[in-house]
């Protein structure tokens, strides 16, 4: 099995590294901000088509309200960005959302939080890889007509990145998403210098369609519901903000300082590119419809079904470059390049927030630990199938899929904000210190704007997006959270159950005899081994125990045993129905019942084979003997191995292997690992 395995796993993922060099894992500014940040700065590829899209439904008439939702979507941003530069320096231990709201608001507060980003976390990758596959798929038809196994080829592919580590995973997604924001900026830029300066006339190739409103002539609390909802669609924009305040560990020192200038330069970013494409498609008068096949018009009749609607982002594009001219083509593919790399923030977030769930033993112990790479492989893992599983259910539709988007994420917004004030409220009872206290009551200022301000937006969207799908979204934090609840409760009752107690139990009182029992079915060489282990023992009674299943082999093995002069009692177990757990369980529990202070030892022979495929031929009847005697108290068991030639030559084998540059390992060669070992000698 090692053979089959380990050849593969390093050519994927690269070699495995020592522990001290996790130092070298941790990311400079210009790396970590394409790997925490890409999902927000992403996100402008298909917010503001969410903000027109929702708009679409009053008709063109309410176009002119996005500017005013796009600077809302502003003030939030900016909001966000301020609050959480707060929480990296005053949490820097990675936790996040999830370690503020556990300390100032409590356990349940916490884990509500950590339900919201783990459900987050997979819809970022399930929605950025389906807009991903979608955006190409206007390219390439065998992309759209296949949508469902291409993206979750993607998701392979991304998980296969990050399973090589953190570092070398941000370097290769570092640059496409340069590349994107380059060239999203000299599309701002180029596009103003045109229409400003040069006072050209841009148009969008939707600019000569019609949009039938679905609800023409909206007011009042309609109207005001309509532009709530659209600028909930525009808050996609602040999807994976948290991730860096999660991430703080994987930052160089100092890692507060550099996780808030991160965080400064994203929001900047993303504002920056989030206004200028809702400029640029208000000025080149780009048309968006929820249904563009009945509600966009083309002189005078819909559009009809064969017409696929553009990102708003791609229009803006050729209105700006022009159809087919280079600019345009490097933007088109780094858009689509970017949104599937826009998932690798959840797959940064979304094992370091499992690795701390873990060790709060929220989660599964496996999602504490490194991998080969240094990477918390068992999460990225868990993400990639919980995403597939997203991707293949909703059938890769971005459409259906975003509408579960961003109530996890506001839900922990609100909670940390609120709990930073808190923080800052515990903090000011007890300083004294007037500059300080200047500090803290202007960053609890923040804080408790942030909470008021993302509050309301979470009340905005569970109103607007509930019947649209949140609900999906609310009733998979609902699973998390009982889940991890169990699991916390598991592991409570399992400690509480094995802790050591100050006075003596009858764990600690040493047994009356030990009653060894040698499980034995022909005379072998494994047989003998076991005998011999099992007098070395020195057990106060040994005896050999088989089980008649076949008369003539039990006659020839009595034979065997008074030839040979064995001077340990063999007796065999009569089974009319041919079992052989059974009848050793009962007569192991039988021994018990006689004398409960006594233990009873029970030696099985073991083959150790050098083959996967030999273990499906050997030791299945100890593999099941040992999982029931497992649940029987008072009894131990011994596995005696005996190494048969296939495990040698597995043995060398694997030291062969040791000796061998395997992928990956290139960059360090045979000659350091052999200094190192020199060393150690």
């Amino acid at each position: 099995m090692s053979k089959l395995t380990d050849v593969p796993k390093r050519i994927l993922i690269g070699r495995a590294l020592r522990s001290d060099r996790l130092g070298e894992t941790l990311l400079p500014k210009r790396v970590a901000l394409p790997v925490f940040a890409s999902d927000p700065l992403s996100s402008v590829a298909y917010a503001p088509g969410e903000v027109l899209l929702v708009l679409s439904i009053a008709g063109l008439s309410a176009y002119h309200f996005s500017p005013w939702i796009a600077a809302a979507v502003v003030v939030l941003m900016f909001t966000v960005v301020a609050s959480y530069r707060q929480n990296v320096h005053a949490y820097p231990s990675g936790g996040g959302d999830y370690e503020v709201a556990t300390t100032n608001l409590g356990p349940k507060a916490g884990l509500t939080v950590a339900s919201a980003l783990l459900v987050d976390y997979v819809l970022t990758v399930a929605v950025s890889i389906s807009s991903g596959i979608e955006n190409l798929g206007s390219a390439i038809p065998f992309v759209v007509e296949n949508k469902v196994a291409c993206a979750i080829g993607v998701i392979v592919l991304l998980t296969l990145m990050n399973l090589r580590g953190v570092k070398e995973s941000g370097t290769l997604f570092a640059i496409p998403t340069y590349v994107f924001v380059a060239g999203v900026f000299l599309m701002i830029a180029w596009g103003a210098f045109r229409g400003v300066v040069l006072g050209d006339d841009m148009r969008a190739p939707t600019a000569d369609f019609e949009i039938k409103p679905e609800h023409p002539g909206l007011a009042g609390f309609a109207l005001i519901f309509l532009l709530l909802r659209a600028f909930s669609s525009g808050c996609a924009a602040l999807t994976g903000v948290e991730a860096i305040s999660n991430g703080v560990p994987a930052f160089r020192k100092p890692k507060s300082r550099n996780a808030a200038t991160t965080l400064a330069m994203m929001g900047l970013l993303a504002v920056t590119m989030f206004c200028g494409i809702i400029g640029l498609a208000m000025a080149t008068d780009v048309r968006m419809a929820e249904n563009p096949a009945k509600d966009l018009i083309h002189d005078g009749a819909p559009l009809g079904p064969d017409y696929v609607q553009d990102p708003v982002i791609s229009q803006v594009a050729e209105a700006v470059f022009g159809h087919g001219s280079l600019l345009f083509v490097v933007l088109a593919a780094a858009t689509a390049l970017v949104l599937f790399l826009a998932a690798n923030t959840a797959y940064n977030g979304f094992p370091l927030l499992g690795s701390i769930l873990a060790q709060d033993r929220y989660l599964p112990r496996q999602l504490h630990t490194r991998g080969d790479r240094l990477a918390f492989s068992n999460g990225i893992v868990l993400l990639a199938g919980a995403a597939g599983l997203l991707v293949w259910v909703y059938g890769a539709d971005s459409t259906r899929l975003i509408q579960l988007y961003i109530v996890g994420v506001f839900v922990s917004f609100t909670l940390s904000q609120t709990g930073m004030v808190r923080h800052w409220n515990r903090l000011l009872a007890t300083e004294n210190d007037q500059a300080k206290r200047r500090h803290m009551i202007r960053s609890r200022a923040i804080n408790t704007f942030g909470a008021f301000f993302t509050g309301l937006v979470l009340v905005v969207v569970l109103v607007t997006k509930f019947t649209h799908g949140a609900w999906v979204a609310l009733l998979g934090m609902c699973i998390f959270y009982a889940t991890m609840t169990a699991i916390r409760r598991h592991y409570d009752r399992v400690a509480e159950e094995i802790a050591a107690p100050d006075t003596p139990t009858d764990d600690s009182v040493r047994p009356s005899r030990v009653h060894s029992v040698v499980l034995i079915s022909k005379i072998h060489r494994p047989t003998l081994r076991a005998l011999a282990y099992a007098r070395l023992m020195r057990s106060d009674t040994l005896e050999a125990l088989s089980v008649n299943v076949d008369p003539d082999e039990t006659r020839a093995l009595r034979e065997e045993w008074e030839r040979r002069g064995i001077d340990v009692p063999l007796k065999v177990l009569d089974s009319p129905y041919r079992e052989v757990t059974r009848p050793v369980i009962e007569y192991v529990k039988g021994l018990r019942h006689e004398a409960p202070r006594d233990v009873v030892s029970v030696i099985i022979p073991e083959y150790v084979v050098g083959h996967w495929y030999e273990h499906l031929l050997h030791n299945q009847s100890a593999l099941r003997l040992k999982g029931r005697l497992l649940f029987t108290p008072g009894v131990m068991v011994t596995s005696v191995p005996y190494q048969l030639e296939s495990s040698e030559a597995a043995k060398q084998r694997a030291r062969r292997r040791q000796d061998w540059a395997a992928p990956g390992s290139v960059r360090r060669g045979p000659a350091e690992r052999a200094k190192d070992s020199s060393t150690h000698t």
